[in-house]
């Protein structure tokens, strides 16, 4: 896909304010508002914008924990990997999955209302899964750094 400066600068607002209006959107980039819109629609059909999301503090809704999961598999064949892919799909705690070159195969970020609740979810859902070998967890201290979506420019 090849986006010119109008594209890239509708895709940088937008991923910085979701809510903002056409209109708004429109006037910052230097077009009308119904080229704007066609322009926003055509990102979506080509899904250079896949969606629209707010973003919620974890902590008001008592996740306050956040720890990074490191697992490997006893197999890396395609079948056990979409397995294991399926599966951390269904628990709702684990935010994101990545698969991973090297010796471990997934890393997973995981949030929790507390230790507790984590460790249930660990040694419940996650380690006896089919074809894990084992997982090493870390627990943030602090999040320094957290911005959503990509450099766009």
């Amino acid at each position: 896909m090849a986006f010119d400066r109008i594209d890239r600068q509708i895709m940088a607002l937008l991923q910085d304010d979701g809510r903002m209006t056409n209109v708004d959107l429109a006037e910052r980039v230097g077009l009308t508002a119904p080229p704007c819109l066609r322009r926003v629609r055509g990102l979506e059909e080509q899904g250079a914008i896949k969606g629209y999301h707010a973003a919620i503090n974890p902590a008001s809704l008592g996740y306050t924990i956040t720890v990074f999961a490191m697992v490997s598999l006893k197999s890396q064949a395609e079948g056990d990997l979409s397995a294991f892919e399926r599966h951390v799909a269904t628990i709702p705690e684990i935010r994101e999955c990545h698969m991973l070159n090297g010796e471990i195969d997934f890393i997973l970020k995981i949030v929790a209302t507390d230790l507790q609740a984590f460790q249930e979810l660990l040694t419940t859902q996650l380690t006896p899964a089919p074809n894990v070998s084992h997982v090493k967890t870390s627990l943030t201290i602090r999040t320094a750094k957290s911005e959503p979506g990509i450099p766009v420019g």
